[in-house]
């Protein structure tokens, strides 16, 4: 790919948001109730190819369990209120009735400094594979190691490593690392490890043996790691490096297929048909779902970049609610925005582009045109 100029001494690729890129409609077109977005990863089939971000604004445990019966793979946030909390129902409260955003930030760091308690790991995860759906759970790399015996012990039918940024080879001088592939080979459940935004990181993750990988760094609606780290890889082009990475593995490892989700950039309806056009299998949704009436939040979206102790890198938004999770997955829409029935949405993409299932979908043409940028 060519390189810009920025200046004499430094030259940078040009990089692409799902915002810059349009999918292009070909001579063939379908009749929607003919098309499939079924995905399956490992032994496990969803009817939505997606799953809910592990946030405490957009999946708790009974959210989970409506995600996972709309057809949907709620994840659910291990380190987050409903592992600290008997009843975090109160807090949530508080946090939605914060007015100044400032105090806002200051408060969810004294929340979260509650400890984690592994009996309420055990519970919570219970909680949702009693009612009888696929069940799934994330922790962040560095807590792992200490809780994961708790996760899997309590039954969880797929493990997610969930992190800003997560690779096959951190270094740290003052613990020992998580490895990866030790740690993945191990365990009986697949696992999704990421974020990751490159190539390169990819394809250590895939070597990892994990089912899947997220793809995203800084691009969340809550997030503000471009603004505090300077960080941040445009979605359209890190999935689609992140598809090359898997085609390329393929080769490597004998047909092993590792599974492309991506995460960050996909707040409305238009974005997962673009996500998928990239190269990906399923897409992570946090800030759309934070919209639900019946989410946790209540309208108001933050991840755990917010409540960081030392240099938070995200912040509570306020979103507003726009309708059940229902409505927001599979409709019936009441808004025009791409706020609303998601995968009626992605269903329609793929028929008017003549394309019924997702795996074909991810060789349709798509058009470069940064002027499209103003949402």
């Amino acid at each position: 790919m060519t390189e810009i100029e920025i200046g004499r001494g430094k030259r940078g690729r040009r990089a692409y948001s799902f915002d810059d890129i349009a999918v292009v409609p070909s001579r063939r077109t379908r009749d929607p109730k003919e098309v499939s977005i079924a995905w399956q990863i490992d032994a496990y089939r969803f009817e939505l190819p997606f799953l809910a971000a592990p946030m405490d604004s957009v999946v708790s445990p009974q959210q989970a369990i409506t995600i996972g019966r709309l057809g949907g793979l709620g994840v659910l946030n291990l380190e987050g209120l409903w592992t600290r909390y008997e009843d975090p129902q109160p807090l949530l409260d508080e946090i939605a009735s914060i007015t100044d955003e400032s105090a806002a930030t200051r408060r969810l760091q004294e929340i979260y400094a509650e400890p984690i308690k592994a009996e309420l790991i055990k519970q919570r995860i219970q909680e949702v594979r009693d009612s009888g759906v696929v069940t799934a759970a994330a922790l962040s790399p560095q807590r792992t190691a200490e809780f994961s015996k708790a996760v899997v012990d309590a039954g969880v039918d797929v493990f997610v490593i969930r992190g800003t940024t997560v690779s096959a080879e951190h270094v740290s001088g003052a613990a020992e690392p998580l490895n990866l592939k030790q740690f993945i080979y191990e365990l009986d459940v697949p696992v999704i490890v990421g974020g990751c935004a490159t190539y390169t990181a990819a394809l250590h993750l895939m070597r990892t043996g994990a089912a899947g990988v997220l793809v995203g760094f800084g691009g969340g609606a809550a997030h503000t790691t471009r603004n505090v780290l300077g960080i941040q890889v445009p979605m359209a082009t890190a999935v689609a490096d992140v598809a090359a990475a898997r085609r390329d593995y393929m080769d490597e490892s004998g047909g092993r297929y590792v599974h492309v989700i991506a995460d960050g950039g996909v707040g409305y309806s238009g974005d997962i048909p673009k996500a998928v056009a990239c190269g990906a299998d399923a897409v992570m949704i946090g800030a759309a779902l934070a919209r639900a009436t019946d989410a946790p939040g209540k309208g108001y979206h933050w991840g755990m970049e917010a409540v960081h102790e030392e240099l938070p890198r995200g912040k509570r938004v306020d979103l507003g609610t726009v309708g059940s999770t229902e409505e927001i997955l599979t409709g019936p829409s009441h808004t025009p925005d791409g706020t609303m029935n998601l995968f009626g949405a992605l269903r329609r993409a793929m028929a008017t582009t003549g394309y019924t299932e997702l795996k074909e979908f991810q060789r349709v043409e798509v058009t470069v045109n940064p002027a499209l940028n103003h949402r």
